[in-house]
C-alpha cells in the first residue's frame, strides 16, 4: 500500500516539535527503561507496594511515567497539556482513569466528573470528545449478570435502573452541550449489556447527528458483523451510528476466562487476523459514512495509511468531522503530529486522576508497550532519531 505522499510517519521534526531537548531526553530515558521487560515488571511491582506502604514515591512517579502518559491529577492540571496539543491542532479526550471503586457513591461521583469533562469540552475548541466506561458508573458483576439467562432480583433491577439513569444523564448532557461522547468497550461478558445501553442512548440522542459512540474491539472475531448489524439497526431506527474502532485491551484476560469456563475464545487467532478485521471495518465504515461517524483509535501505521487512502478514494476531505484518528498521550506522536500537520482530525486520549488511583492504568500502559511487538522499540528509536537529528543540526 502506498502511503499518501504528504504524510510521513518518519518525520520526527514534526512529531517532537513541541518538546524541548530536555523533555525529549527524559522521554528517551523512560522508553529506554520500558524497553526492558524485566525492569518494567519489577518496577511496576515496586511502585504498587511503595504506594500501598505510603512510601514517598508519588513525586518520582508523577515526574516520570505519570507525566508521560497522563495530563494531571485534575481537569485543571490537564489544561497546559490541552493547550499544548491544541497548538499543534491535536484535540484532547479527557479520560478520567480512576479504577477499582465499585459502590453507589463512587458511581455518582464519576457521573459528575464525566459531566465536568463535557462542560469543559463545550467551552473549548481543543476537546472534540468526552469518554467514560460503564463500569465506572455501574457494578461490573451486575452488568455481567444482566447478560446471562439468570433473572435479576428486585434490588438488582433497581441497581441496573440507576446505572441506566447515570448513563443517560451523561449522554443527555453531552447532547445538550453538543459534545460527542465515547462509551468504552469492556470485557465480552459485559459487552452485550453495554451495547444495549449504547443502542438506547443512540436512539435518544443521535437522531440529528452522532453524539453517542459505541466502541468496537476488532480483536474479537465477531465485531465486524456487529458493526454491520448496528448499521442496519441505525438505518431502521433513523439515527446515526457513532463508532470508535480499536484493536482491543483485554486479550489475555479474555483467553484465560474462556478457557476456565469452557467456551470459545472470542479473540482472533492471530494478530494478522485482527489487523485484517480492523482494516475491513475501516472500509465498511467509510463506504457508509453518510450514516456512520468513526474514530480510528490505533497506533498502527498501516491502518492510518489505509484510512487516509480510503478518504481520498471516497473524496472525503482530511478535516471532515465524521472521521477522527486517535492515539494515547505519550505514545505514537509520529502518527498524531504528522496527521494533524497534514490537516487530518486527530485527538489524544489524555488520562487524568489521582496518582494512586491511576496506577492500574499506568501499569497497563507499561505492560502493553513491552507486550506489543516492537512498540517500545519503535518509540525509543524515533526519539533517538530526533535527538540525533537535532545534534546534527547544531553541529
Amino acid at each position: 500500500m502506498n502511503p499518501a505522499p504528504k504524510v510521513s510517519f518518519e518525520n520526527t521534526a514534526i512529531a517532537f516539535a513541541d518538546k524541548s531537548d530536555a523533555e525529549l531526553y527524559k522521554t528517551y530515558l523512560l522508553f529506554a527503561a520500558m524497553n526492558n521487560n524485566s525492569l518494567v515488571k519489577m518496577g511496576g511491582g515496586f511502585m504498587k507496594k511503595a504506594l500501598a506502604w505510603n512510601l514517598p514515591v508519588k513525586f518520582v512517579i508523577k515526574k516520570s511515567i505519570f507525566e508521560q502518559f497522563c495530563g494531571g491529577e485534575t481537569i485543571q492540571e490537564c489544561k497546559p497539556t490541552i493547550e499544548r496539543l491544541g497548538t499543534s491542532h491535536i484535540g484532547t479526550i479527557l479520560d478520567y482513569s480512576v479504577e477499582g471503586e465499585s459502590n453507589e457513591a463512587s458511581f455518582d461521583h464519576t457521573v459528575q466528573e464525566i459531566i465536568s469533562t463535557i462542560e469543559v469540552a463545550a467551552t473549548s475548541d481543543h476537546i472534540p470528545f468526552s469518554v467514560f466506561k460503564v463500569t465506572g458508573v455501574a457494578d461490573p458483576a451486575l452488568l455481567a449478570k444482566a447478560q446471562t439467562t439468570f433473572e435479576l432480583n428486585q434490588d438488582e433491577k433497581a441497581a441496573l435502573g440507576r446505572a441506566r439513569a447515570r448513563v443517560k444523564a451523561i449522554c443527555q448532557r453531552a447532547y445538550e452541550r453538543g459534545v460527542r461522547v465515547f462509551i468504552d468497550a469492556e470485557e465480552s461478558w459485559l459487552q452485550e449489556t453495554i451495547d444495549q445501553l449504547c443502542y438506547e442512548m443512540m436512539e435518544l440522542f443521535n437522531q440529528e447527528r452522532p453524539i453517542v459512540y459505541n466502541t468496537y474491539q476488532l480483536y474479537r472475531h465477531d465485531r465486524l458483523e456487529i458493526i454491520k448489524r448496528d448499521y442496519e439497526r441505525a438505518l431502521r431506527n433513523g439515527y446515526y451510528l457513532g463508532g470508535k474502532l480499536v484493536r482491543g485491551a483485554y486479550m489475555e484476560k479474555e483467553a484465560r476466562v474462556a478457557q476456565e469456563k469452557g467456551y470459545r475464545n472470542p479473540i482472533n487467532p492471530s494478530k494478522q487476523a485482527t489487523d485484517d478485521l480492523f482494516n475491513e471495518a475501516l472500509k465498511f465504515c467509510v463506504e457508509h459514512i453518510d450514516r456512520i461517524a468513526i474514530c480510528s483509535g490505533t497506533h498502527n501505521e498501516q491502518s492510518c495509511y489505509l484510512l487516509m487512502d480510503l478518504m481520498e478514494q471516497h473524496h472525503i476531505s482530511p478535516n471532515d468531522e465524521r472521521i477522527y484518528f486517535a492515539q494515547l498521550l505519550g505514545m505514537s506522536d509520529n502518527l498524531s503530529y504528522n496527521l494533524a500537520h497534514a490537516g487530518y482530525n486527530v485527538a489524544k486520549y489524555v488520562p487524568y486522576g489521582p496518582v494512586e488511583a491511576v496506577m492500574p492504568y499506568l501499569l497497563r500502559r507499561a505492560d502493553e508497550n513491552t507486550a506489543i511487538a516492537g512498540q517500545t522499540s519503535r518509540e525509543f528509536s524515533l526519539v533517538k532519531k530526533e535527538l540525533e537529528r537535532r545534534k546534527r543540526q547544531r553541529a
